[in-house]
């Protein structure tokens, strides 16, 4: 359920963006945005078909491209999303493995030139183009870590690299062991069918660049923010001057792990990152009606010690490297709890592509369904509700600006339920989340002013299902829980 003081039009689809004023957002501006996370081979083909075949066990490119995003700009907008995240541009080795392709996009093989797979650069420059008439932005994803050999990490032909094309720029080869931090920085990933080639990113010549890279890919095709693989895998000291070159737009840094004391260090070197200790959270508390809401209550009171601004963060339930929410529970209730949460909680909220098509892939691959074959269905339940959900943000945000700044409050109010509430007095927002399921009994809840900052006899309105309540003298409200909610 969610909570907010009453006032007209609440579930109004509101445009907050003048579309003459686009440009590159600052982390600041950032904070406004939601993002729609798509895997450019998977989501719309130049072609427009909607029954291409496209194997996710293959690990074979199924055709997707720039082009096709373009065609679907309203598909994505209808939600209420603000910025589109496309997969890595740059051309990449083109040797079918058996560990699949490079149609994901952080196989590189050289980072001068896009990968012709996705489209032309005409067709990115109209991607952006679209985009940002539309008042939208364009986030890309970028690799600096590791360039790309179909073969062993003992025989890599490094002249076949730009322009990183010799030994001297790379690490020598080691395959990585993730529990020592050395060889996090200084060893390979991949593997060696499909080796990674460390890049020296502590060399000043690899930083140099680096640098002028980003600063005209940036320039090229306008983008507005970045999202950045493998960050851990980088020595720290790159970073300030990466992004400084991009512009100092935002940024967003993969971190994999789960750990706040681990991964909030490196907010200190880049604005922003992925929010993987409450993806991990989030996806525990709500996968069944037996996780645990204590762990995801006292977990974000950790990240808002740890972390050095946690609304900065980009929040998730899934992307490309972990498996659907609905692959770990079909109960639709714990789905919308969890999706909600994600998307009201501290942060940028980030829903990847298929998730408002309830898919259900596993791990990789399975979780990389072209989203064509749902015939981008705008009447699921799913993208109904993730729209919901945008609106309501969209709604905050625009009545006072200052919600997107406001840490929110997390109170665990029984076993099974927290509440939520983020906003300064007067714009709050409070939500209510549960993992009890569908199944569960209707029951009733009071929330207690002392949590969601509502006063004496004030009306307020479940804006999901249009329910008008009324605090009583003391600012108390007893609301009404029920199953799918």
């Amino acid at each position: 359920m969610r909570f907010r003081n009453l006032a007209p039009l609440i579930l109004a689809a509101l445009s907050v963006l003048d579309p003459a004023a686009v440009q590159a957002l600052s982390p600041a501006q950032w904070r406004s945005q939601s993002i729609y996370q798509v895997l450019t081979d998977r989501f719309a083909r130049t072609d427009g078909s909607t029954t291409a075949a496209c194997n996710t066990a293959a690990q074979a490119y199924c055709g997707g491209s720039w082009r096709g995003i373009v065609n679907h700009l309203d598909y994505i907008q209808g939600m209420g999303f603000t910025a589109v995240w496309i997969s890595p541009v740059v051309k990449q080795i083109s040797a079918q493995t058996s560990d699949g392709s490079s149609y994901h996009g952080y196989w590189a093989q050289d980072i001068n030139q896009l990968n012709e797979k996705f489209g032309t650069v005409q067709d990115l420059k109209d991607l952006s183009g679209a985009l940002h008439a539309r008042g939208m932005y364009l986030m890309v994803d970028v690799v600096t870590n590791h360039m790309a050999y179909a073969g062993c990490g003992a025989c890599v032909d490094y002249s076949t690299l730009s322009p990183f094309n010799s030994q001297s720029y790379f690490h020598p080869f080691c395959l990585i062991n993730y529990s020592d931090l050395n060889s996090i920085k200084t060893c390979w990933e991949g593997s060696n069918t499909v080796s990674l080639p460390d890049l020296r990113t502590e060399d000043s010549n690899v930083q140099s660049i680096f640098n002028a890279w980003i600063k005209q890919l940036v320039s090229d095709y306008s983008i507005d923010g970045l999202r950045i693989d493998s960050v851990q895998q980088v020595n720290n000291n790159f970073w300030p001057s990466f992004q400084a070159a991009a512009g100092g737009m935002h940024v967003l840094g993969e971190v994999f792990n789960g750990d706040p004391a681990y991964v909030c260090p490196y907010q200190t070197s880049m604005t922003g990152l992925m929010n993987f200790p409450a993806y991990y959270w989030i996806t525990q508390g709500f996968q069944s009606t037996s996780g645990s809401i204590s762990n995801l209550v006292n977990g974000l009171n950790t990240m808002k010690l740890s972390c050095s601004d946690t609304t900065l963060l980009g929040s998730f339930l899934e992307n490309h490297d972990v498996a659907r929410f609905p692959s770990l529970t079909s109960d639709l209730s714990l789905q919308k709890n969890a999706i909600a949460f994600t998307m009201l909680m501290d942060g940028i909220p980030i829903i990847y592509a298929g998730q408002e098509q309830g898919y259900g892939g596993g791990a990789v691959p399975s979780d990389r369904e072209a989203t064509w074959l749902s015939g981008y269905n705008t009447g699921s339940v799913q993208y109904g509700f993730v729209k919901q959900v945008n609106q309501i943000r969209n709604y905050a945000v625009a009545r006072d600006s200052s919600w997107v700044t406001y840490m929110a409050v997390a109170t665990q109010l029984n076993t099974q339920t927290l509440l939520l509430r983020k906003g300064p007095a007067g714009s709050q927002t409070v939500g209510v989340f549960t993992n009890m399921g569908a199944s569960s009994s209707s029951y009733t809840l009071t929330l207690n002013s002392a949590n969601t900052g509502f006063t004496a006899n004030q009306a307020v309105v479940e804006v999901l299902s249009c329910t008008a309540y009324t605090a009583d003298s003391s600012g108390n409200v007893i609301i009404t829980m029920s199953g799918v909610r």
